[in-house]
């Protein structure tokens, strides 16, 4: 984690730096605006692999109509890409600019393969409407955020289940880190193992090897900027090793790169297709689902998108530091503002429901402390549209490390927990458990607030429970049902 900047004498800095400084409150977080800088970038660089992998998800998926996303009967991977970046681009800025808090956006994670698969391939469904519900959605949960109702759940929610969340994010992290990189498979007999049965066998096990040592050795001194600079280290190698080797990606070659191949671009500069902006049909999937059946596909979206975010905000903020002391970060109700309108974002922008992002906890780890972080971030994105082949040089085995680096720093909040209260303790250990074993934060969120719920009840102490947990809970319960309720349905 970055050391913290001496404050600068009041009154003695203005012009741009000082607006910079009193609008952001830079200095009065003990941050500086290069440790800003800093932060912003390597949160870009460790969620940069979304521009690559959305398209892949949505991208090549055909709707129930045949067509891909954008009306093709091809998938158009960088008309995918250049929206994602946008959509991005835009609301990390706007998270920074309004909420001035150090999380950035894109398009989330398990929402999109559940938009692509779940809805837009259904028997008579296509991506317009799928993007329709994600739009619905997003509304939904903007009202449930301009009535305060969601930041009210979110401070219904106990001290240490807060401090749970943000230890199972960071075991989260720690996997995706491992796994994305490879280090930790599929295993033969077992569920995963380490490595190629049980060895760094591959160069680009290698890398990670590299960029996991040198980021824990720099952190280790507390030099500033050791988390940007291990993974750039670790993509210099990585370019050396495939100019050399040629090893290619791992859909060829077992032994290649996880996604990105760190290759030099013949072009730096491509000018990006943003057609898909606005292919929306908003109301359409109503007319070709039943509507019982199109409600629960937009329930779906809304509980993962309602909790994601509340946990994410949380860890992020107990990294840097800022949450109050009952786990609240500052400026709650603007996160969750941008964040809502993120859905709604990403669905116009035909890219799926975009949502904050736990990598903004490298930012954080490097020094990132406010929004203009988050207005760094953005602006790589941005940039990113125009320079897709030269920020794709980055492989996942180059930034991954830093995201088990980040998990370990989230994960000594658990010294925080009353372990001797098992009325505390199993909810508390139920939720960042799941949260790496399910891989997904909502499910760990889930059984952490039922668990909660019920042996509160049990133990005699139900009244201690908010009401609001107990409607939390109650949407979770159903929310764990919808399988069985599909089934029941027929849809």
């Amino acid at each position: 984690m970055a050391t913290k900047t001496a404050p600068a004498p009041s009154g003695k800095t203005g012009g741009l730096r000082g607006t910079l400084d009193s609008y952001f409150e830079i200095t009065a977080r003990g941050s500086s605006i290069g440790q800003e800088i800093r932060g912003g970038f390597t949160t870009f660089f460790t969620m940069a692999y979304i521009v690559v992998l959305n398209p892949l998800i949505i991208g090549t998926v055909a709707g129930g109509d045949g067509k891909f996303l954008g009306g093709g009967d091809a998938p158009d991977l960088a008309k995918v890409a250049a929206a994602t970046a946008l959509v991005a681009g835009l609301l990390t800025i706007a998270m920074g600019i309004w909420a001035r808090f150090p999380l950035a956006l894109a398009a989330g994670l398990g929402l999109n393969a559940f938009v692509a698969y779940g809805i837009a391939a259904r028997e008579g469904m296509n991506w317009p409407q799928a993007m329709g519900f994600v739009v619905i959605e997003g509304i939904i949960v903007l009202i449930l955020v301009l009535t305060k109702f969601r930041v009210a759940v979110f401070a219904a929610v106990p001290g240490f289940l807060k401090k749970a969340i943000a230890v199972g994010i960071g075991l989260f992290l720690a996997f995706i880190g491992l796994w994305d990189a490879r280090i930790i498979q599929p295993g033969v007999g077992v569920p995963t193992q380490f490595g190629t049965n049980g060895y760094i066998a591959t160069w680009p096990m290698v890398v990670f090897v590299v960029g996991l040592f040198v980021a824990i050795v720099l952190l280790a001194k507390k030099v500033r900027g050791a988390l940007l600079i291990s993974i750039a280290a670790a993509t210099v190698l990585a370019v050396a090793i495939e100019s050399a080797l040629s090893l290619g990606s791992s859909i060829d070659n077992p032994s290649g790169w996880a996604l990105v191949v760190p290759a030099l671009p013949e072009t730096v500069v491509e000018v990006p297709n943003l057609s898909l902006i606005g292919d929306v049909d908003l109301f359409g999937g109503f007319t070709s689902l039943p509507v019982l059946t199109a409600l629960l596909l937009v329930f779906s979206l809304l509980i993962a998108d309602f909790f994601d975010t509340m946990g994410t905000m949380t860890a992020v903020g107990a990294e840097a530091g800022l949450n109050d002391k009952d786990g609240n970060p500052p400026r709650a109700q603007e996160i969750l503002m941008v964040d809502s309108i993120g859905a709604a974002a990403g669905g116009l922008g035909s890219v799926s429901s975009n949502t904050a992002y736990i990598e903004s906890a490298s930012g954080v780890g490097d020094g990132a402390r406010t929004g203009l972080a988050s207005v760094v971030t953005g602006m790589a994105f941005l940039l990113s549209m125009f320079l897709t082949p030269l920020y794709a040089l980055v492989p996942f085995e180059a930034a991954t490390p830093v995201l088990v680096v980040v998990g370990f720093l989230m994960v000594s909040q658990v010294a925080d927990i009353d372990w001797k209260d098992y009325r505390i303790a199993i909810p508390a250990f139920l939720t960042f458990i799941l949260m790496p074993f399910g891989y997904s934060i909502s499910v760990g969120i889930g059984v952490g607030f039922i668990s909660y719920v019920l042996l509160q009840v049990s133990t005699g102490a139900g009244k201690k429970v908010h009401p609001l947990m107990w409607g939390a809970a109650g949407a979770f319960v159903l929310y764990f049902a919808l399988g069985p309720i599909n089934n029941l349905i027929g849809a």
